[in-house]
């Protein structure tokens, strides 16, 4: 079933238009969860800190498919409300080649740079080959991961994201089924699971190139012979630079996180910070997943001028966002002892620390959703300056300082808190970068 993003959009309507995308990265989250559950229980919590500590290294280079796609996507709806869809279809064309060009190479670049990379990530002895091993048997997928990512922007703007939810459970059931094989029936421990995930993300990105270019395709946006356009490539980068900068800050602040925590409480706490982005990554599904949806119609509209239903998508994606916040809260609370048990139940210390930090960690989810949102606002807008501002003072300039500043204070619980306090700060940010830069959707003069 195909979806449109022209037309009024009321709550109900928007919900049905981004559940797809929403269920599409909630598959996705699932890879890293189901290598480090199958890790944690069958290969020890030596394998499952080395996956903790190299993924987001990984997601960098990952990411960059984000930035391409979520950018890609608002400039390919752009044109398409502007009423000019073969150039549209071009555009995303050569986004699409660009995005399988830089899996490759940057790809091939970790692999030979595996061992410097694990030893400034901080991993000691015996987590040096399990860091290594991880992040050059996943590199065989990243030219599909890179295009997966980007490809879960473009369903939405393609009016095909339940494509885009099919394709995400085919590649998740992909990794589990050789996760249950790799590493619980062949005992190849770090390295099942790299395989396991690498095997995903190549089908999850390259059968989409194959659909695309195919007589069967019947969505909106088709593969057809492009050159590249390095100036639409480069309005791409630009506008999705805000996604790209929230993922990575993401990253980097994740290591910077390991990297205190291997100081304050090393290996253990290093597994139960796993546990607790394990359950983050789940919640933030939700949440990129709505904006992903969102962000195409968001900038149809824009090309289109109609600033009344901008400002009522603002408004009611507010709304949602913040429903869905206080109910992520709640869940994190009452269910903090189970969720911690599910990956290090075998260990009643590092189970406990797990659920202590949780409590605490889970808080940011009160507000994350809008501060996520208004960076997403402004890509739809095609104000990708403002959007990365609004994630790089979030996720690296806010938080980071958080995590090295707060536990010299507060000690283990001041690296818990980073999180929530910086959330704080944000919003702040938020409200006035709206204020400040779309003042259309808030004053109805």
């Amino acid at each position: 079933m195909n979806i449109e993003l022209s037309g009024h959009y009321t709550c109900g309507r928007i919900l049905r238009s981004v559940l797809p995308s929403i269920g599409m990265v909630l598959v996705t989250s699932v890879y890293s969860i189901v290598d480090g559950f199958f890790v944690a229980n069958f290969a020890g919590k030596t394998g499952f800190a080395a996956i903790n500590l190299t993924f987001p290294v990984i997601m960098m280079i990952g990411s960059l498919g984000l930035m391409i796609g979520s950018g890609g996507a608002a400039l390919v709806a752009k044109i398409k409300g502007e009423g000019y869809p073969h150039k549209a279809n071009r555009v995303f064309t050569m986004l699409v080649q660009f995005g399988l060009l830089l899996g490759l190479v940057l790809g091939g670049a970790l692999a030979v740079a595996a061992p410097a990379v694990s030893r400034w990530l901080g991993a000691d002895a015996p987590m040096m080959d399990e860091c290594i091993l991880y992040i050059r048997l996943n590199m065989i997928g990243m030219p599909g991961f890179v295009l997966q990512c980007a490809f879960q922007s473009f369903y939405m703007a393609a009016e095909r994201p339940q494509m885009g939810t099919k394709m995400s459970v085919v590649a998740g059931v992909i990794n589990i089924v050789l996760d249950a094989i790799l590493v619980l029936g062949l005992g190849m421990g770090v390295a099942g699971a790299a395989l396991a995930t690498a095997a995903g993300c190549t089908v999850g990105g390259l059968y989409p190139v194959f659909y695309f270019a195919s007589r069967r395709n019947r969505g909106s946006l088709k593969i057809t012979p492009s050159r590249f356009l390095w100036p639409y490539i480069g309005k791409a980068c630009t506008n999705g630079l805000s996604e790209y900068v929230s993922s990575i800050a993401m990253n980097i602040v994740t290591i910077c996180y390991n990297m205190q925590l291997m100081r304050y409480l090393g290996e253990d706490g290093v597994s139960a910070y796993g546990v607790m982005m394990y359950v983050a990554f789940i919640f933030a599904a939700v949440f990129i997943g709505y904006n992903i949806g969102i962000t195409p119609i968001i900038g149809y509209h824009y090309g289109a001028g109609d600033v009344g239903e901008q400002r009522s998508l603002m408004l009611k994606s507010a709304t949602l966002i913040g429903f869905a916040g206080a109910v992520m809260i709640l869940t994190a609370e009452l269910f903090a002892e189970p969720l911690a048990r599910v990956f290090v139940g075998y260990d009643e210390a590092l189970t406990a620390l797990t659920v202590r930090g949780m409590h605490i960690y889970m808080l940011a989810f009160l507000i994350s959703g809008l501060n996520m949102f208004v960076s997403a606002l402004f890509t739809g807008l095609n104000n990708g300056v403002v959007s990365a501002v609004a994630s790089f003072m979030r996720t690296l300039v806010f938080e980071l300082a958080c995590v090295w500043l707060l536990p010299s204070l507060l000690g283990i619980n001041g690296i818990w808190m980073s999180w929530p306090i910086a959330e704080v700060l944000a919003l702040l940010l938020s409200a006035f970068l709206v204020v400040r830069f779309a003042p259309q959707l808030v004053n109805r003069k």
